[in-house]
Order: C-alpha cells, then sequence, then structure tokens
C-alpha cells in the first residue's frame, strides 16, 4: 500500500548562566536575556512560581523581584507571585500542578511569555511539566535555588510529577529556554541539603570521568567544610558534564539506557519507603554505595576501586545505607524498585554497573544474592578491601 512519511528535526539551545545575586537592579543578566529572546514579540509576560521554603530563607526575595522589574520593565512582571511547597509533596500533590495551569490562563501567559521557577528539584520538575502542557509549550526558566538543582536536575531536559505512588509517573522532555544559577541562594542551604547534591556530582564522575572523581577526592573536606569556592568549582563541573551527556547521547530516552541513573534504581524506591524522609541526594549516595559494592562483588570492578567510592561518600558525610536497603528474603520491598525501573524503561531492565572509576556498562539482569551480600556489607560497614 501506498503510504506517507515524514521526518524532521527541532533544534534545542538552552544556557545555563552562573551569576550572584540575580535580582540585584544593578545585575542586567536577566533583563538582557528575556529582551533579547524574540526580540520582535513587544509584548512579553513574566509570571514567577517560588519554593516556599526558598521565600522564607529569603525573606525580601519578592520584593527584591518586583523591584527589579520595575526598573527593567521591558517585560511585564505578573504581580501575584505564586509561593508554593517545595519537596516532594509538590510532585505528589496535583492541586499545586492545577494552581500554576490556572495562573496561567488567569494571567494570559502566552508561548511567547516566561514562566519562571525558583526552588528546589522538586519545584522546578513541577512547575516546568505546567508550562510544558500549558498551550502545548510555555517557555519556562529554571532558577535553582539547591546544590542538587544547580549541578544536576535544573541543567536537563526533564519535567514531571509523581502518580500511581511512582516518581515522575507523568512527566515531559521539555528543555528550559534557560537556567540561572545564582550561588546567593546556596547560602541558606542546611548542611544536610549542602551535602546532598554532591551526590550527583560522585555518580557523573564514577560513570564518566575519572579526572573529576580524583578532583571530588581531593576537595572532599572543603566540599564538607562548605566552602563557596569548592562549591561553586563542583557544580559547574557537574552542570558540564550532564549538558555534555544530553547532547551527545539519548536527550529524550527513547532507548533503554540511562547512565545517568546510575545508583537511582534503589534511590527512587528507597525515597518512596521513607515517605521522602530520605532526601534525594542522600537516597542517591546509599544507590551508589550498594551498586558500587556490587560492580565489585560481580568481578567488575577492583575492591581498591569499590573503596575509593566508599570513602568518598563517608567523606562528605553520607551514610552508606539504610535498612530497607537490605535484601532479606526474595520480596524485600527494595527489590520492587528493580521492578518498577524496568517498567519506566519500556520493559528492559537496564542498569549501569561501574567498569572501572569514570567507566560503566549496561546490564539486564541483577543477581539477588550477590545484591545481598552487597547490602550485608554495607550494613556491617566493614571494609571492601
Amino acid at each position: 500500500m501506498e503510504h506517507l512519511h515524514q521526518s524532521f528535526t527541532v533544534q534545542y539551545n538552552y544556557n545555563i548562566f552562573f551569576t550572584s545575586a540575580l535580582f540585584s537592579p544593578q545585575n542586567d543578566l536577566l533583563n538582557n536575556f528575556l529582551i533579547n529572546l524574540n526580540p520582535a514579540v513587544t509584548v512579553k509576560k513574566i509570571l514567577f512560581v517560588i519554593d516556599e521554603g526558598v521565600a522564607n530563607a529569603h525573606s525580601g526575595l519578592v520584593t527584591e523581584i518586583k523591584t527589579y522589574f520595575s526598573k527593567y520593565d521591558e517585560t511585564q512582571l505578573v504581580q501575584d507571585i505564586l509561593i508554593i511547597p517545595g519537596g516532594e509533596q509538590v510532585k505528589n500533590d496535583t492541586r499545586y500542578f492545577d494552581q500554576v495551569l490556572e495562573a496561567i490562563n488567569a494571567y494570559g501567559i502566552d508561548r511567547h511569555s516566561f514562566v519562571a521557577a525558583i526552588g528546589g528539584g522538586a519545584v522546578l520538575d513541577m512547575v516546568g511539566y505546567a508550562a510544558t502542557v500549558a498551550h502545548r509549550g510555555i517557555k519556562h526558566i529554571r532558577i535553582p535555588s539547591t546544590v542538587l538543582s544547580q549541578n544536576d536536575s535544573g541543567v536537563g531536559v526533564k519535567n514531571g510529577i509523581n502518580y500511581f505512588n511512582k516518581k515522575n509517573f507523568l512527566g515531559t522532555f521539555s528543555p528550559p529556554v534557560a537556567v540561572f544559577n545564582d550561588e546567593l541562594f546556596l547560602s541558606t542551604l542546611s548542611d544536610r541539603d549542602w551535602r546532598s547534591g554532591i551526590a550527583e556530582a560522585i555518580k557523573v564522575a564514577l560513570i564518566k570521568d575519572a579526572e573529576f572523581f580524583e578532583w571530588l577526592e581531593a576537595n572532599a573536606a572543603a566540599l564538607a567544610a562548605r566552602d563557596t569556592a569548592a562549591m561553586n568549582d563542583q557544580i559547574w563541573k557537574c552542570a558540564k558534564l550532564h549538558l555534555e551527556h544530553i547532547r551527545s547521547a539519548d536527550p529524550f530516552e527513547n532507548g533503554s539506557a540511562r547512565p545517568l541513573d546510575f545508583g537511582h534504581w534503589s534511590a527512587h524506591k528507597l525515597e518512596y519507603l521513607t515517605n521522602f524522609e530520605v532526601r534525594h541526594g542522600e537516597a542517591v549516595a546509599m544507590g551508589i554505595a550498594l551498586d558500587s559494592v556490587y560492580s565489585n562483588l560481580s568481578g567488575r570492578i577492583t575492591a581498591e576501586e569499590a573503596q575509593r567510592v566508599i570513602n568518598l561518600i563517608q567523606a562528605l558525610g553520607f551514610e552508606l545505607t539504610h535498612p530497607l536497603l537490605q535484601v532479606k528474603e526474595g520480596n524485600s520491598p527494595i527489590l520492587q524498585g528493580l521492578e518498577e525501573f524496568r517498567e519506566h524503561l519500556g520493559g528492559e531492565l537496564t542498569i549501569t554497573l561501574l567498569t572501572g572509576i569514570g567507566s560503566g556498562e549496561e546490564v539486564h539482569e541483577i543477581d539477588t544474592r550477590i545484591l545481598k551480600q552487597a547490602a550485608e556489607a554495607l550494613n556491617s560497614q566493614t571494609a571492601i578491601i
């Protein structure tokens, strides 16, 4: 039979800007970006959605934004700035998603206008998803406020919310038009949140860049001690590696391979099992530890390499494991994470394991017996070597 065929390519371009005091009247970075994007459009609006935790920690933020746009008035600021809860609750409860859509509708935010989200990764995920589905795609701007969102989730192309008690069951692949990393937002983070985001740097270094892993080893003490210069370097290096992966591999995850999810299959499940009392980065650190020891016990990396991973995780102040990560029997709760990961990938389980510091390989099955041994080794915190 005769048929029609079509093929086309859509190019995406966006920048990650690194700055300090983004909303200072003396900082024209954001304004210049807004007016230079589609300069022929004469009427542009911008709607801000802010993580409640950020608004509380930076009490003058709303006033600063309004003052900024009173000076740089080429873009019309929606004066009703939305304040919503941060953390996974904003992805678990669809009323916040609906609230953003209602504001987009009420204030006439069209495809020439912007929705800007300020907050941690969960808020950025949810707001990005709302912007992407409204009018089939409104330009969204990310202003990450945590280490985790500045070096990882905020610079990528994913948006989503949790549904059916599954992480990111609803979502889109839609890049932001820009990301603005403002170092001042990191100054008010708790030690726990400061540390949490570094787990993603360990992850990307282990699968992509041995030199970066060595840098993390050399700078672990400075990072743990909240050295701003070291943190800025870590965020830049980590964000760069993530962008390189997105550009060179499979940005919209049409295949089964997801190397950037190294350590995540158990982390996602652990978050849910603890009702998100364990932070994402904390769960990822434990997942990295588990998969690294498994990589050693399955003959892929040496005991010395596995020990280096464990040493770095501990030097940064992370816990190595959690009681819910123990594999006691065939129906241990954490094992359901493997099945959910398989489903998320379209039916074929694909897990990245280490073949060395800075390299990995894809495997399509996990030996429960070896996984149990790895979990027990971490639980006893005995030396790997």
